[in-house]
């Protein structure tokens, strides 16, 4: 099976910056391996490969404890290869499912079980077909019910014809990587300033400082990315993850070293109590609670 996207970096860096003890990578895919976990028919991309033993080793590299797996459209709503993912990380990983709408209880109990804490919801329509929202409201309700949370991928351009929706969620909610925002008009566009007022008036929504290598314009070293987290960071300390996003799917621009990623992380969040809290405190409180305190 040929990919139709670059592959992801081969031989990434040792970072530069020494992530604190306890540090999640709290956005990261599985892909496959295909023979064993086939991707979905109707997906709009074809990924690499990208096995779990492969991220735990980019975890181990990094500095990482603990990884944040998110499952990605190109498996559409076959949860299995994610939860193979998190039953092999013997707690260190925790699971964002995309689900069927009809799921049972007992699949989804499954997951539960599995490590799996929320449902995503994909709304960029270059990667997914239209679901209506009312069937995604419906799934936030049950997922609610086992203390999961919901996690939202949408563009800049389609945050004021979601906010309705956005904040009529249960739950908390996190948005995907700033909400895409463009970032050559700056973070003073009314678009990226409409995002901070929308979380304002929200504390149950979160955000994602992640993906300078999927937002640039001017490419590495992502100088023109780190406005938007340095902004959110600063204003939303304690509603803010940050991952990797490896294997990087459906980049085509450039491979990411994401040794330089993380690199990238001191320059939005300058102070260690910043990225303490970017990096375990926040991610242990949503998807490990249960030791969050013992973490504090």
């Amino acid at each position: 099976m040929t990919s139709d996207y670059l592959p992801f970096h081969p031989n990434p860096k040792k970072p530069d910056f020494v992530v604190p003890p306890g540090a999640v990578d709290a956005h990261c895919h599985v892909f496959g391996p295909a023979a064993v976990f086939p991707f979905a028919p109707e997906r709009k991309y074809t990924p690499v490969d990208a096995p779990k033993e492969k991220l735990f080793a980019l975890r181990d590299h990094l500095g990482f404890t603990r990884n944040v797996i998110v499952q990605a459209s190109c498996h559409g709503r076959d949860n299995r290869a994610l939860a193979d993912a998190l039953i092999a990380s013997r707690g260190l990983a925790r699971g964002v499912a995309v689900l069927d709408p009809e799921i049972g209880d007992d699949d989804l109990a499954a997951l539960d079980r599995a490590g799996v804490r929320a449902a995503r919801f994909n709304f960029v329509k270059r990667l997914v077909d239209n679901t209506p929202k009312d069937v995604f409201r419906k799934v936030a309700e049950r997922v609610t019910a086992l203390g999961w949370h919901s996690v939202v991928y949408f563009e800049a351009a389609d945050l004021d014809e979601l906010m309705p929706f956005l904040a009529a969620l249960p739950g908390t909610v996190v948005i995907d990587h700033m909400g895409r925002p463009d970032i050559d008009k700056g973070v003073e566009a009314p678009a990226f300033q409409q995002l901070i007022r929308f979380l304002d008036d929200n504390p149950n929504i979160w955000v994602k400082v992640s993906c300078p290598e999927r937002l640039t314009v001017a490419g590495p070293p992502y100088d023109d990315v780190v406005p938007f987290g340095r902004a959110l960071v600063a204003r939303f300390p304690e509603r803010v993850l940050w991952g990797t996003d490896w294997p990087h799917p459906n980049m085509k621009s450039h491979i990411p070293d994401d040794g330089a990623l993380v690199d990238w992380i001191p320059r939005i969040a300058g102070t260690e109590a910043l990225q303490r809290a970017l990096l375990v405190d926040n991610p242990l409180r949503l998807y490990w609670p249960e030791e969050a305190g013992a973490a504090s």
